[in-house]
């Protein structure tokens, strides 16, 4: 049996499967350049790895207070080195991306001081960490103070606005690399240091603090490599490499993580507890595998531009564009062909491919959102995932696969719940 054969298995149609593949003969040199940043990241991990000692008494775990725990203190190492900041927190006790975004904010804030956000309203789940909508020991609750400057229509920095809201009060600099559910492009890492740089010559006490969800790997350096003062993002996207079932990382300036660490567990003691219980094989292995998990997703991605954007779609970013997270965001123009898109992803999961996803309020989003995820890990969005907010204009967010193969799939079954609604049209 070709693979001709194997995706009529699913049901695809003829004309998707040929489509498909007329999209994909355009794609070598992109694929190969892409691996080429894999092969560069995959040394960057392994030499931590070697340089922090990295031995199999590192995969025991510890239970209760976790003292001396080898494994959890040598990984906060290793994250330290493949980022090149001074200290890490890496720990399964940080539940997700949000959290550990939480845990940065309200530990380097303080009542009267300001936090600003230049790149516009940052993702859903922080408003209500920030008090831009109400919310229970939220940061404005605390009485810290916030603004933001909204991007320029081309999607880049409006300096100038930036410069006039810094200001005395100004502690805390925020910058989501990834464009979360706003339609605008993801930030580059070169892009992300001249704007730090621009921040510092005003204000250089101030902290730049990085959202780096989905861009870690997808580049050869990272924002901390370019001054900014804390890297943030979570286990369950591209640096668990889908073998981290939680937890998140807070990388950065050792005093500012030393605050972190006091946050998560308690002051005067830090980070000197947390139990590593029976995650850290998986957290290493996750680790090892990212640069080239985060390639496969990166191909899909491309994969999923260069289809959608070939059938009518306004695709971001498109698929000629260079990318810097693993986000691709196409604008259906209803929640029919939304829900649709992400009942193709979901049929295409190794994992509850039966279910059907249906949009419901989830806690920290304003609007009712769909989701497609039939994963291993629940909710690991570096495995092949699709969602979005029931609003125009009705962008799905595809991100995610494991394999290259596996996002292929989850894209060729979403144009065919799209072809059998008669939302698109393939000649």
């Amino acid at each position: 049996m070709n693979s001709f054969d194997a995706y009529k298995g699913f049901g695809i149609d003829e004309r998707i499967i040929k489509f498909s593949d007329s999209i994909l003969k355009d794609l070598d040199e992109r694929f190969r350049e892409i691996d080429s940043i894999a092969e560069f990241n995959q040394m960057k991990v392994i030499k931590a790895m070697q340089d922090n000692r990295v031995n199999a008494g590192c995969f025991a775990g510890t239970t209760g207070y976790g003292h001396d725990d080898l494994g959890r203190d040598t990984l906060e190492a290793v994250y330290a080195s493949v980022f090149h900041t001074e200290a890490a927190l890496v720990r399964g006790q940080i539940t997700c991306g949000t959290h550990a975004l939480a845990i940065a904010l309200s530990a380097n804030l303080l009542p009267g001081d300001e936090m600003l956000s230049p790149v516009g309203k940052p993702y859903d789940t922080l408003e209500e960490v920030i008090g831009i909508r109400d919310g229970i020991g939220s940061l404005k609750e605390y009485g810290v103070s916030y603004k933001q400057v909204e991007l320029l229509p081309d999607g880049t920095f409006d300096y100038d606005n930036i410069r006039r809201a810094i200001n005395e009060k100004t502690k805390l600099v925020e910058i989501q690399r990834s464009k979360g559910y706003a339609q605008r492009p993801t930030f580059s890492v070169k892009e992300i240091g001249e704007l730090t740089m621009f921040i510092k010559q005003i204000k250089p006490d101030v902290i730049v603090m990085v959202d780096n969800c989905y861009g870690e790997f997808v580049e050869t350096i990272e924002p901390s490599d370019v001054g900014a003062d804390l890297i943030v993002g979570s286990l369950i996207k591209n640096p668990g490499g889908g073998l981290a079932p939680i937890g998140g990382y807070i990388c950065g300036r050792e005093d500012l993580v030393a605050r972190c660490m006091n946050r998560l567990t308690a002051p005067g003691i830090g980070g000197d507890v947390g139990a590593s219980l029976e995650l850290n094989t998986r957290l290493y292995q996750g680790l090892f595998l990212a640069p080239t998990v985060t390639a496969g997703a990166e191909k899909g991605a491309i994969f999923a531009a260069r289809a959608y954007e070939t059938l009518g779609f306004n695709v971001i970013p498109s698929g000629t564009e260079t990318r810097h997270d693993i986000i691709q965001s196409v604008e259906l123009g209803s929640s029919e062909a939304l829900c649709a898109f992400c009942e193709g992803i979901q049929a295409a999961a190794p994992v509850d491919s039966y279910f059907t996803p249906v949009p419901e309020p989830i806690p920290g989003y304003k609007d009712d959102v769909i989701m497609a995820a039939g994963a291993f890990v629940q909710g690991s969005s570096i495995e092949l995932s699709a969602d979005g907010p029931i609003r125009p204009p009705y962008a799905v967010y595809f991100q995610g696969g494991l394999t290259f193969p596996h996002a292929k799939l989850g894209i060729m079954m979403s144009m065919q719940k799209l072809l059998e609604k008669g939302l698109i049209n393939i000649d």
